[in-house]
């Protein structure tokens, strides 16, 4: 796409809508955010008694919830109750999607004590952990013994639970993959109350491989043992401006991370850590970190840079600096720089407080930040929430590595949205086709970034208003998401079903490799039990005739493949 001019829109009328948008800022400071303070310090407190038992006394409490959970799915009648799903309120998810399929008739299994860390177990370099366990509560264990999930998604909240059945990424998914290609092992509660482990060689292997992108719908996640690896006091940060058309960006991020000589395992030239942030078609900067002891962080003439503190520049517009200064280097305490979008919640935090990045706001009341994202969502109501859906895009673009140019010059022209995050990372070439599943044919091409086990993509992240939107012009958001959707089909790209999701059941399909999740389904009796990772992905109210129909059409199949 070399032409970047974007399309000339029409005004837009404004409404009542646009004005409680605009002044929402006064109820997020003196409601939203006060809560949202008490919540984080009450949620706190919580993980901190549940780190005072010892893990014989967790894991005795953990066999006690299970069991729970197997008696309660026990007692559903099939011909009189609804489909399973957890009882948590659909506000309480972080994701922008609606939680739509709550609204259809539906039975409710309890999962909320599930949020305790079981064994960090150094030996094994596992920590096993319940799905309900954020991260901001795994690093506050694991950072002080130097140790750390081989992926820590950047925003507190996500937990582990949503990570795996959803989708999880970090700054170190280049090395590692996404946040559930680090699991190691599964307990599941089946639809039929069998409480299983599933590993990727074990009996389980094909509900291994099935459970990530599942969205729950196999069965209930009640724990997970995932990789750690040993981690340094620091992160020795390098900020690289790169300046040019989208396309030059593109290929200044490919280079900061992937060696053009295919040397992608070699430590020596692959960093721990990358991210970049496009700022506009012609500004970027990208970031390559790597673990620095605390001895050679506080050497003579190295700058420390606590960007944890509630008082200092949000992450992005810090980075942001390095086109003007140029090339810099500076230490960030390791856990500081894992949370390090927490504050601002990327960039969102500006539209949520125009205000919220200056200095005065920042000393005064930047220590209440940031809004809990359940709390903006419990109190948006259905016009303002619509008014995102269609005045604001929360994407992920998953692209291969050689077209993250293309999806750059793409976002511009149809939504103009900046800064656009950008993240790596590896999609393996499994035993087993999987919903996710790397380009055949890749490892022929011996493409930059690329290996012969792993084909390395990036997530094209796209969250803020669009420029039409800030400029007061027509915009329609949801035709703009169809047409991302299109795009992502034709370029064998993925979007993460967290976000906003525009696709009928075949462009889901077309999208995502049904095979192994439909046979896992049958298989293990969620079928008739759990609602299809469609349905409870696709977006709007879902009535209960709807969801019946379309379980009783798989039930069928399932019944005609068995005769």
């Amino acid at each position: 796409m070399s032409d970047l001019q974007a399309p000339l829109r029409p005004k837009r009328k404004k409404g009542l809508v646009d004005f409680l948008v605009q002044f929402r800022w006064v109820f997020v400071i003196f409601f939203v955010l006060p809560f949202s303070a008490l919540y984080y310090f009450l949620i706190y407190l919580g993980d901190v008694r549940s780190e005072m038992k010892s893990y014989k006394q967790r894991q005795k409490e953990h066999d006690e919830n299970v069991k729970k959970v197997v008696k309660r799915l026990k007692q559903r009648n099939p011909k009189k109750d609804g489909l399973v799903c957890t009882a948590r309120k659909p506000w309480i998810a972080v994701g922008m999607r609606n939680v739509d399929y709550k609204r259809a008739r539906h039975y409710e299994v309890d999962l909320s004590a599930f949020r305790n860390i079981l064994e960090i177990d150094k030996e094994r370099m596992i920590a096993r952990v319940e799905p309900l366990v954020n991260m901001g509560q795994i690093t506050r264990v694991t950072v002080p013994m130097n140790l750390s999930l081989a992926v820590v998604a950047e925003l507190d909240d996500l937990t582990v639970g949503g990570l795996i059945n959803g989708y999880g990424i970090e700054g170190s998914s280049h090395i590692y993959g996404l946040f559930s290609d680090t699991v190691v092992a599964y307990e599941i509660v089946l639809a039929d109350g069998r409480v299983v482990r599933a590993t990727k060689d074990n009996e389980y292997s094909d509900l291994f491989y099935a459970i990530p992108w599942s969205q729950g719908t196999l069965g209930f996640l009640v724990a997970a043992e995932i990789k750690l690896i040993p981690v340094k006091e620091y992160m020795r940060l390098t900020y690289t401006p790169v300046v040019g058309n989208l396309q030059d960006l593109a290929q200044g991020y490919m280079d900061s991370f992937a060696p053009r000589d295919g040397d992608q395992d070699n430590p020596e030239k692959v960093p721990d850590f990358v991210e970049g942030m496009v700022y506009s078609p012609t500004e970027g900067v990208f970031m390559t970190g790597r673990y620095a002891s605390k001895e050679e962080a506080k050497k003579k003439g190295n700058k420390i840079n606590n960007v944890g503190w509630w008082f200092k520049p949000w992450f992005y517009q810090h980075a942001q600096t390095a086109l003007k200064k140029g090339e810099f280097v500076e230490y960030i305490p390791t856990r500081e720089y894992y949370h390090r979008h927490t504050r601002c919640l990327y960039w969102e935090g500006k539209l949520i407080l125009p205000f919220g990045d200056q200095w005065w706001f920042r000393f005064l009341l930047g220590w209440l930040m940031p809004p809990k994202v359940s709390l903006l969502k419990a109190t948006q109501g259905e016009s303002i929430r619509n008014y995102y859906h269609e005045m604001h895009v929360i994407q992920d673009m998953l692209v291969p590595l050689y077209k993250v140019g293309d999806a750059l010059e793409w976002v511009h022209h149809e939504m103009e949205i900046y800064p656009i995050w950008l993240c790596p990372h590896r999609l393996f070439k499994l035993p087993v086709k999987t919903m996710v599943y790397p380009e055949p044919g890749f490892e022929q091409q011996h493409r930059q970034g690329d290996t012969p086990y792993a084909q390395m993509f990036t997530d094209v992240g796209v969250y803020y208003a669009p420029g039409p939107v800030l400029r007061g012009e027509v915009f329609d958001g949801a035709e703009a998401v169809r047409k991302m959707e299109q795009w992502l089909i034709k370029n064998h790209s993925f979007q993460p079903q967290y976000a906003v999701s525009e696709l009928n059941e075949k462009d889901f399909w077309r999208m995502f490799d049904a095979d192994l999740y439909e046979h896992v389904r049958r298989k293990y009796g969620a079928v008739g039990t759990f609602m299809s990772v469609y349905y409870k992905s696709k977006k709007g109210r879902k009535t209960e005739k709807e969801v019946q129909e379309a379980e009783q059409a798989h039930l069928e199949t399932a019944y005609a493949e068995a005769d």
